[in-house]
């Protein structure tokens, strides 16, 4: 591998910008091509970001770009054929969550990647957040005894699904938000989900015009024996001073630990028409150099790359929760528990 890791991004939105900006700030990374299927958007992109090559067709751009590695930044359920090859041009790769949104392209997906012998890791990025991470240290620690319970809630505003996302109606709040909180929970009760129960709720969001579920409330069963409740939608009112409202608990036979973190109450900023509460934590930049735990997993894939670390998320971590998250979708439409297949 070159002295630079030369990455390569499939997908030109936002969130492609963001990746652009974290690997070009990397002092042994570099980005040599981005590409997306909306005629224009990629080269658009190249211009603004200094990015030497533009495609429209990523099969193109492993062939031809140079690059070491590829990161899937386009929406949730088109991962799957990009990160495939990727996997077929021998580029390692980092997929954005979640890895898949069917259980076929899940398992056609690490077959792949085994095949080609491909390094891979999924963006599920609230294992780098500070007060999650300082608690999980506790539980690691054995400062809570044997977990018992959880509960997380992690919501979004509507604006999310009605302004934020062209794509939203094509997904869910399950693999937008569903998915950190999934893994979350599997990452503190080191163990997977045995069976699921879930109810849900729709009918806001459709009437604003985006044919998708408005919530989910899960119950989740762990093998080992541990519960869990688990909250997810996208109707938090628009005028919420966070997008996100993130609640969680964890529970052991010896100590619990309690987080807040969807109002740190570091900063608030007042003017006639509205408070707001700017990201000082999620996503943010100190000099022009982009900060936040959520771009903090992205450099940590670089990092690891370069040094052969071992990635924090594993290719069995994201793929279980994306089985698990196909099981709590058909509980919330049968009106059943289901056992979740691995």
């Amino acid at each position: 591998m070159n002295t630079k890791l030369k990455m390569a991004i499939v997908g030109a939105g936002i969130w492609g910008e963001n990746h652009a900006k974290i690997y070009n700030a990397h002092p042994f990374c570099e980005v040599v091509a981005v590409c997306d299927e909306k005629p224009g958007r990629a080269a658009s992109m190249a211009k603004k970001m200094g990015i030497p090559r533009s495609y429209e067709n990523y099969e193109d751009m492993f062939r031809e770009s140079g690059c070491d590695a590829a990161a899937i930044v386009t929406p949730d359920f088109a991962h799957a054929k990009a990160a495939i090859a990727a996997a077929n041009q021998k580029k390692h790769i980092l997929v954005e969550k979640p890895l898949a949104t069917t259980r076929e392209d899940v398992f056609a997906m690490v077959e792949a990647f085994e095949k080609n012998h491909v390094r891979v890791m999924v963006d599920l990025h609230n294992r780098w957040s500070p007060a999650f991470n300082v608690a999980h240290q506790s539980v690691e620690k054995g400062e809570l005894g044997n977990l018992y319970s959880g509960y997380m809630r992690l919501n979004d505003a509507k604006w999310v699904a009605t302004d934020m996302l062209p794509w939203a109606a094509q997904s869910s709040i399950l693999w937008f938000l569903g998915s950190h909180s999934l893994d979350t929970l599997r990452w503190f009760f080191n163990d997977d989900v045995a069976r699921v129960y879930s109810v849900s709720r729709e009918g806001l969001l459709k009437g604003l015009g985006v044919d998708t579920v408005d919530t989910y409330l899960t119950t989740l069963e762990f093998k080992k024996g541990g519960i869990a409740q688990m909250e997810n939608g996208w109707i938090t009112p628009n005028a919420n001073p966070c997008v996100n409202d993130i609640k969680f608990n964890i529970l052991g036979d010896k100590g619990m630990i309690s987080l807040d973190v969807s109002n740190h109450n570091l900063i608030q900023k007042y003017t006639d028409e509205k408070v707001t509460v700017p990201d000082v934590v999620v996503q943010h930049s100190i000099f022009d150099v982009p900060k936040g735990f959520a771009f903090e997993s992205i450099r940590s894939f670089v990092d690891c790359i370069l040094s052969g670390g071992e990635f924090k998320v594993s290719v069995e971590d994201a793929a279980n929760a994306s089985l698990t998250i196909l099981a709590i979708m058909e509980s919330a439409e049968t009106g059943m528990p289901v056992e979740v297949r691995y």
